[in-house]
């Protein structure tokens, strides 16, 4: 018998991955998994169970009344899970906390298989995961304990779901915690990490794409796009990736050998410095593709510090830019990431 894999979202950002057996209903599913979905009458009367379909298909069943779950509520997505029977992977929203719901953070091991400099200015992470690969949604990110120092640091993976090999894009700060860590580290040594978390990624969709990533605010967008490639996705895609120095521009190469292979992608670099000779210096705001903007409705998302993400909303304020959807997440180097739908 076939199943399907359904991520439970829960409001304090942690994310839970259960399988749902065909023609299984997804409270049913959750329980069996000994996560406590919000319920109460379990018949399709009350309401208590209602969360919200991210993406999916699935069947509402019919066993409910109106009160529960009026026909304006399922079309916004909208489902009691008492009632609610997945007919492919989903991703559920639940409205209440995961401590509330009897359930929480997930921690697994990792050990370092390299470490690689990019300039000054960041590092690549790769860990091998010990057990079975990690499960999360492109975009999403981890708390890495630093050893011995009895702290964590939150990192976006920048590695596609489901590979034991996953890997982390570092901004190095000096005299910075993990920094500190990293530049002393060795492969073999081992690291604990909590999650997945965050409900910034990539939903699905056939609107256009526009990425607008600040330093390393591009590590959820090598996420998202490994997994776009991977679908063979027709989605037109534009990533805008600002930083402060010329130095700060890694990864690009990466970026060249998806704009090669991925249809309809494509990307600009911006550098703020006003000493750079890039070929295009200032803001990312500065380089927004109007055509883009004006002829369809594009869903956007932009992780970054958090003046940039302050500053485009600005600019779609000012310039009367609806997006068809805005996803953001503001970060600062020393703090978990925040990230609002």
């Amino acid at each position: 018998m076939s199943s399907h894999t359904i991520a439970l979202n829960f409001e304090d950002g942690v994310t839970r991955f259960i399988d749902c057996k065909a023609g299984e209903k997804l409270l049913d599913a959750a329980f069996r998994n000994k996560i406590n979905l919000p319920m109460d009458c379990s018949d399709g009367v009350c309401g208590t169970c209602k969360c919200r379909a991210e993406s999916g298909a699935y069947d509402l069943g019919s066993d409910y009344i109106e009160d529960a779950l009026s026909p304006d509520e399922a079309s916004q997505g909208l489902v009691l899970t008492c009632q609610m029977v997945p007919s492919s992977d989903c991703v559920i929203s639940v409205p209440v906390s995961s401590v509330a719901c009897k359930t929480g953070q997930q921690t697994f091991a990792a050990t370092v298989a390299q470490v690689t400099l990019h300039n000054d200015a960041a590092v690549v992470l790769h860990l091998d995961v010990e057990g079975a690969a990690p499960v999360f949604l492109p975009g999403q990110y981890v708390n890495i304990d630093v050893p011995g120092s009895g702290l964590s640091r939150a990192y976006s993976f920048s590695s596609a779901p489901g590979e034991r090999r996953i890997t982390f894009l570092i901004k190095t700060i000096p005299g910075g915690l993990m920094s500190g860590w990293l530049a002393r580290a060795r492969p073999g040594d081992t690291l604990n990490l909590t999650g997945p978390l965050g409900s910034f990624y990539l939903r699905d969709g056939h609107a256009p794409l526009l990425f607008l990533a600040g330093g390393t605010g591009l590590a959820p967008f090598l996420s998202m796009l490994e997994v776009l490639a991977r679908a063979g996705t027709q989605q037109k895609i534009h990533l805008i990736y600002g930083v402060t120095r010329d130095l700060d521009l890694v990864l690009v190469d990466t970026l060249e050998a998806y704009s090669a292979g991925l249809a309809n992608f494509s990307f600009a670099t911006v550098v703020a410095d006003e000493a750079s000779s890039h070929p295009r210096k200032g803001w990312v705001t500065q380089y927004m593709p109007e055509d883009m903007l004006r002829e369809g409705s594009p869903d956007v998302y932009l992780c970054g510090p958090p003046p940039m993400v302050d500053a485009v909303r600005r600019y779609f304020d000012e310039k009367g830019v609806t997006p068809n959807c805005f996803h953001y997440e503001k970060f600062t180097p020393n703090a978990p990431l925040k990230a609002i739908a």
